[in-house]
């Protein structure tokens, strides 16, 4: 972003922005993303778009960030106090098949970059081996992006993911 909203007002302008961009994402793909449909769509002047982000990227970017955020507020309350692999695996996916199913614009730019998320979830539950973490993620986004209706390959995914971590990180630590 070019400029971080300070005052609330502000912030909900760039939350509007963000969630035109989402709606247009769900309706026409990536390629229905542009400033001007953004404006367009929220019935602000360009130049308003253009006062926090230079171009699509920078939308996108955003979007995938607050993704992000709202998707760690969804599992850490699940994730608080566990212990084993198996139910870590399990709320982290069924969270993001829920996200992918009901959050706008998530179907098409969900987190962006894996990296960001595999630190994010190494921090969270409080393990060291963000590499691990990021084969563990890579594999999960592969896997559910091409396949996330499938009940058996979701299954088999979170089987897979259970074994790896489970032979490559020492159980986590649940509570930061």
């Amino acid at each position: 972003m070019r400029r971080i909203p300070v005052q609330r007002r502000s912030a909900e302008k760039v939350d509007r922005m963000l969630d035109a961009a989402a709606a247009l994402l769900d309706e026409g793909g990536y390629d229905a993303l542009s400033t001007r449909t953004v404006a367009t769509r929220t019935g602000m002047p360009i130049g308003s778009i253009y006062r926090f982000f230079s171009d699509k990227r920078s939308l996108a970017a955003a979007l995938t960030r607050r993704n992000l955020e709202q998707f760690v507020a969804r599992i850490e309350p699940k994730l608080a106090g566990a212990r084993e692999w198996g139910p870590v695996i399990d709320a982290v996916v069924d969270e993001y098949l829920d996200m992918k199913a009901t959050v706008p614009g998530f179907a098409v730019l969900d987190f962006g970059d894996n990296s960001e998320v595999a630190r994010t979830l190494a921090d969270l539950l409080g393990v060291e081996g963000v590499n691990p973490m990021l084969v563990a993620v890579e594999a999960a986004d592969a896997l559910l992006r091409a396949h996330h209706d499938d009940a058996e390959l979701v299954e088999e995914t979170k089987r897979l993911l259970r074994s790896y971590l489970g032979r490559r990180l020492p159980p986590p630590v649940g509570d930061r």
